[in-house]
């Protein structure tokens, strides 16, 4: 049987426009058990996610987590909602309205700046038919993740490919894989550690939680686990830390098996006893605040080491919608969108050039007309 290719609504000869598509992880829609519950069985069913048999796996996903999980997580949720909702969504939200901006000061083209979710709303094939009906013939897949992992960017990547297979008129597609090593992501980093030295002072040790994978999947050619080492050096170095003022880290481990280490508790379990009563937290991996960094870091693992016998715990928030990070994204996306013509400079010189030819070959053919 033919394979159906359909198409998002288009209306012929309509202006065209780029665009740029941040993606993050994703949220439940609401803090409680059936809104969890929604979002973790889309996210566990991610093959990238879970590398096990899928029917091994389809047995423990619905047999127990999607049993217990789902209420504990909620809980968790509960803990860091706002009046607007999830910190990772309107974190998302304002991101990429402050890059519209930023985009439109820096380039007269049109050029729409929208987000995604991996998992749960907006879902990534929806954003990309709206685009698509709005005069998209470009798109820059920009995945919200510094440092490249197959649970992460591939996925989106997958996802994005999903989409489009059912299209019949396909966009130009471009993918941006990571920027760990970024000058302008390191610099905004430094500036927000600088800046959270200058309010509170400067700790005895930086602690980099990044969130960590399973050690199997680093075996296996991951190179996640290498680009956070980076990442930290970079930082370091423009920080002029010395080695052993800085410690990186992974959280958010579950199940039986090894994932990267050190893991970030048992590290905050230690500093006390090795002398180390104050301690800032960095989560390099993380652009906007999430679950991750502003239940497990600021809230437990605080907690944590106080009761190891720490004395102070700083949380430095991720970069959000900063200045910094919006120039830094901004930087990455223009030199990404180099040779689309609606990331040209003299996008309106170039625009009223092609109005008058169309003007006056439009005139010639009157003229022609008239002379018949």
């Amino acid at each position: 049987m033919p394979r159906y290719f359909g198409q998002p609504k288009h209306t012929h000869g309509s202006e065209s426009c780029a665009a740029v598509l941040l993606v993050n992880l994703g949220t439940p829609a609401a803090p409680d058990k059936r809104s969890v519950k929604r979002y973790l069985a889309q996210f566990l069913t991610d093959p990238r996610i879970v590398e096990l048999p899928r029917a091994l796996w389809r047995i423990v996903l619905h047999g127990f987590i999607l049993r217990y999980r789902p209420a504990h997580s909620a809980a968790l949720y509960a803990k860091i909602w706002t009046p607007q909702g999830s910190p990772l969504a309107s974190g998302t939200v304002a991101l990429a309205e402050k890059l519209q901006s930023a985009l439109r000061a820096q380039r007269p083209g049109p050029i729409r700046v929208c987000h995604a979710m991996r998992y749960g709303q907006p879902a990534i094939g929806e954003t990309l038919r709206g685009l698509a009906a709005a005069g998209m013939r470009r798109v820059l897949i920009l995945p919200l993740f510094p440092q490249y992992s197959a649970t992460t960017t591939a996925s989106v990547f997958d996802a994005v490919c999903a989409e489009l297979t059912h299209w019949r008129a396909l966009p130009e597609l471009r993918l941006v894989t990571d920027y760990h090593a970024e000058s302008r992501y390191i610099e905004a980093l430094a500036h927000s550690v600088e800046a959270h030295w200058r309010r509170h002072g400067r700790a005895q040790r930086l602690l980099l939680s990044y969130h960590g994978i399973p050690q199997k999947y680093f075996r296996a050619g991951d190179p996640y686990f290498c680009q956070c080492q980076a990442t930290a050096r970079r930082l370091r170095e423009r920080l002029d830390l010395r080695e052993e003022e800085i410690i990186v880290a992974f959280q958010s481990r579950t199940g039986h098996t090894r994932w990267l280490k050190p893991y970030t508790e048992v590290v905050l379990d230690e500093l006390p006893g090795e002398g180390v009563k104050y301690v800032q937290v960095l989560c390099p991996g993380f652009a906007v605040d999430c679950l991750e960094t502003l239940e497990e870091i600021a809230m437990r693992n605080h907690a944590r080491f106080l009761h190891a016998g720490g004395e102070r715990f700083e949380y430095i928030a991720a970069l959000n919608a900063s200045d910094d990070h919006v120039a830094a994204l901004s930087e990455l996306i223009l030199r990404h969108g180099q040779g689309w013509i609606e990331f040209d400079p003299a996008w309106d010189a170039a625009r009223a050039t092609a109005a008058q030819n169309a003007a006056r070959a439009r005139s010639q053919r009157m003229h022609d007309a008239q002379q018949r």
